[in-house]
């Protein structure tokens, strides 16, 4: 196959540009980045009707990458059970490599066309779960070995690819396709392809939570508490769902309660 992300960049004689050549031609080709997800809407709406009704019968929603795209997912699942109070364990992210390959790279893990299914398989994946594989390039065998499994076993599968046509999308019954053409560094998908990556992720899990019931108007009423910021956000939400005019009465009921959809609930109790 041919791989865009692959594909020689539109600029050359980088090392020639000075620094406002560099960051102006970098943020020329970021702009074409929201016209690709655009493209993609449907089949990002198609990946989130599954994940919510999985997860509404209590299944959980994994993310597998590798190196980049890897990290890209244990981000946005590690933020929401803070963002939206979601319990831990109910958005997963997975890396090639374990944990230690979020900091620096494993070499060859993704190259490992089992061990990804192994992974799944240490978290007791179930039917009810679903699986979205990362990759910009659409190949990476420890994603794609993954899906081959889960598609075995009926586990519904998504996949967010740079590339299309990939092995990955033909696997993926929920594919979502992002192709942002070259990188400004040749072959460098931590650029265009990662912001893409990272904006149908927010995407996703943003639009799930709110499915979820994990909003409430426009705000993260299920929101933890977890530092002086977010006491602060919180007791605002609070004076504004209750009509408290008392500051420090708005955030007792808030601490008390340990969030803002509970503690709105007792006062109009």
């Amino acid at each position: 196959m041919i791989k865009t992300t692959e594909a020689d960049s539109y600029y050359n004689d980088l090392e020639k540009m000075s620094v406002h050549e560099l960051l102006s031609n970098m943020n020329k080709e970021d702009k074409t980045v929201p016209d690709a997800l655009e493209k993609a809407i449907p089949a990002i709406e198609a990946l989130v009707h599954v994940i919510v009704d999985k997860m509404k019968t209590g299944g959980r929603l994994f993310y597998m990458g590798a190196g980049t795209s890897g990290r890209l997912g244990i981000v946005d699942a590690s933020e929401c059970p803070p963002t939206y109070g979601i319990e831990h364990g109910r958005v997963i992210g997975i890396i090639a490599g374990g944990d230690d390959a979020i900091r620096k790279a494993v070499e060859f893990a993704e190259d490992d066309i089992h061990q990804g299914w192994t992974d799944l398989e240490s978290y007791h994946i179930q039917p009810n779960d679903v699986v979205v594989g990362i990759a910009a390039s659409g190949t990476t065998p420890y994603v794609i070995g993954a899906l081959q499994e889960c598609n075995k076993r009926g586990i519904a599968t998504g996949c967010i690819t740079c590339n299309a046509g990939s092995p990955l999308a033909q696997e993926a019954e929920y594919p979502i396709e992002l192709v942002v053409g070259p990188e400004f560094v040749t072959g460098s998908t931590r650029m265009k392809s990662g912001t893409a990556q990272k904006l149908a992720l927010n995407m996703i899990s943003t639009s799930v939570m709110i499915k979820l019931g994990r909003v409430k108007g426009n705000k993260m009423v299920d929101m933890q508490l977890s530092n002086n910021k977010l006491v602060d956000r919180g007791t605002r939400m609070v004076m504004k769902n209750t009509g408290l005019e008392d500051y420090e009465r708005a955030k007792e009921l808030l601490l008390k309660h340990g969030s803002v959809r509970k503690a709105t609930e007792s006062f109009k109790a």
